[in-house]
C-alpha cells in the first residue's frame, strides 16, 4: 500500500536526474538483488532444504537493506539538501514520513 502523497511527492519532484556513476551503482545492485531472487526461486523448484533457502531470503534483505541505504543517503545529499537550500522545508516532512515507512 503506498501512500499517494509519497508518490506525488510533498514538493514539486515527480523525477531524478542521477548522474551516470550513480545510476550504475544502483542499477548494477539490483541485477545482483535480481539474481539472488531468481536463486532462490531455483532452490524452491529444486526442493531444498528449507534453512538453506531462509539464509539466502536472508541475504536478499540485507542487499534491499543497503540498496534503501545508498539511495536514501544520495537523496539527502542531493534532493533533500538543493530543496532545504531553496527554502522548500515540505521536503523535510516528506522525508520523515519515507523515514518512517522505512522503520515499520
Amino acid at each position: 500500500m503506498e501512500d499517494k502523497n509519497i508518490d506525488k511527492g510533498c514538493c514539486c519532484h515527480t523525477s531524478k536526474h542521477r548522474s551516470e556513476k550513480e545510476y550504475k551503482d544502483l542499477m548494477n545492485r539490483l541485477s545482483r538483488i535480481e539474481g539472488q531472487v531468481r536463486g532462490i526461486k531455483g532452490m524452491l523448484e529444486k526442493d531444498a532444504y528449507c534453512p538453506e533457502i531462509l539464509v539466502q531470503v536472508s541475504a536478499v534483505n540485507a542487499a534491499l537493506n543497503s540498496f534503501n541505504k545508498v539511495l536514501l543517503a544520495n537523496h539527502i545529499r542531493t534532493c533533500v539538501a538543493d530543496d532545504i537550500r531553496e527554502g522548500k522545508d515540505e521536503t523535510v516532512d516528506e522525508l520523515v514520513k519515507v523515514l518512517q515507512k522505512l522503520m515499520r
